[in-house]
Formats: structure tokens, sequence, C-alpha cells
């Protein structure tokens, strides 16, 4: 329900005059609706510190963090030897294509300055950016997994400038060895090292990007695929059983010991 809260102005914006006319009353409605349901919950999980700051503002209630698993081992770099992507190869943006990822921002760099681009996805949004993209541009469409992984270790970094509540797109790139160049708001702050395992640009505009993409390439050297591989295993499944586990088990001995605990927590 995050468009409720967060988004509201950009699902306005992208709507006729006649639909926003009647999203206001609407959207006031479903808050109301929305915080109400909020307090009958016994505890959250959040997928995300950025999530839990979310939960905390709008609902005023804590949340627990537990990252989301990622198949980390359905990806790995290039090579039995991870080892930098050969010269000339395209950056990469991958996703659905539509307004609030901002794959524009890639397109338009990359047109900007002539880099190569591959855009891999589909979405209401392909049409309008096939339109503003140049001959460095080329989409891929939306790809079958062996394709994927194929595209994510042939690359020369990942392009991410929407911002997301987790992000698993940045962790698969960097589970395949590629540095991740994007932009510093949402989960990406929480996988993705400054510096280590990508970069982050600071204005959600092609400018930035473009600016961002020439300091990765003034460091690229310093970017070492396989230190980048063994960070992105910070996020699999694994993480995820034992973080989650911990969760369930703490519920089940609040359900079976209230009194007990709430004791214990004085």
């Amino acid at each position: 329900m995050r468009y409720l809260w967060d988004f509201y102005q950009d699902y306005l914006g992208e709507a006729g005059w006649f639909v926003r006319g009647m999203m206001r009353p609407w959207f006031h409605y479903l808050r109301m609706w929305d915080a109400v349901s909020a307090m009958r919950v016994d505890r959250y999980v959040a997928n995300s510190r950025t999530v839990a700051a979310r939960i905390r503002k709008h609902w005023r209630r804590d949340a627990v963090v537990v990252t989301p698993p990622v198949e980390i081992d359905a990806f790995a770099p290039a090579g039995a030897t991870p080892t930098r992507p050969a010269e000339g190869a395209p950056y990469l943006c991958l996703g659905q294509l539509v307004g609030y990822k901002r794959v524009d921002l890639a397109v338009r760099a990359c047109t900007a300055t002539g880099r190569p681009l591959v855009v891999a996805g589909d979405g209401e949004m392909r049409r309008a950016l096939e339109a503003v993209a140049g001959p460095t541009v080329r989409f891929a469409g939306r790809l079958d997994d062996a394709a994927m992984r194929t595209i994510y270790a042939q690359s020369r970094a990942l392009l991410f400038p929407g911002e997301e509540d987790f992000g698993m797109v940045p962790v698969e790139a960097m589970a395949s060895g590629r540095p991740v160049i994007a932009y510093g708001r949402g989960g990406a702050l929480e996988t993705v090292v400054d510096g280590e395992t990508g970069l982050f640009f600071g204005a959600q505009d092609a400018d930035a990007l473009v600016a961002a993409m020439d300091r990765f390439e003034r460091e690229e050297h310093r970017f070492d695929p396989a230190r980048i591989a063994a960070h992105a295993r910070n996020f699999g499944e694994a993480r995820f059983r034992a973080e989650f586990g911990t969760v369930v088990d703490e519920a089940l001995r609040d359900l079976a010991e209230p009194g007990a605990r709430q004791a214990a927590d004085r």
C-alpha cells in the first residue's frame, strides 16, 4: 500500500484529470482504513530499513528487518575465475519498464554520451523509451533465466536509477560480479557498498547518472568481481531462513508465555 503514502504524487501525475479528481477523496478513505488495519497486526517484519522507517512514520509501529532471499547460487561471474568484462561491454538496465523504475534516465544518459546500453525487460513504457533512445541503446525484451544470467555476467555494470523498497536486481548483478551504479535512495543503500560493490548518485536525473558513470569509469579498476560476488552472498536464502526463523520463534514464545515475556521486557 505504499502508493497511498510515499508515491501518491507520482500516481496523481500519471493519471488523467478525471481520475485525479476521483483519487483524492478515495485515497483519503484508503489511508484511514489502512491505518486502522495496521493497528490489528501483532508484529511487523520489513524487507529493508527503508520499509521499517515507513512503517514507523505512517503506522507508528516498530518492525524487525529481514532482507528477502535472493537466489544467489543462480548467478555467477563469467568464467571459472571472475574477471572484468570484455572491452566495450554494455551497461545494463534490467527490470519492468514502468514509470517509477526510471529506466528513462539510463536511456537518456547513455544516448547523450554514446555509451552502449542493453535494456532488458518489458512494460508499458517500452515504446516511449524506444522513441528517445539513440543507436547505442538496445532493447532485449523479456529474458528467460539462462539469458538473464548471461546478460548480467557480460555487462559492464548495472544501472539502477529507480527507488525500490529492497531491490533484488542489484543483488543479482553483484552475485554476477558486476558493480551497480544506483540512485542513492531506498533499498540500494542497504545492499550496495559505495566504492566497493558500486557507486551512488544523489539526484534522480540523467546528468547525475552521467556524472556517476564518469566516476565509475575512472575508478573501474578498483572493483573486484570476486569481492563483489562474495558480498552478494550476504543476501542469500540461508541468511533469510535463519533471521526469519528467529522472528517466528520469538513470536511463538510471546504467544505461549505473554506474562513472562512482558515481565522480562520491563
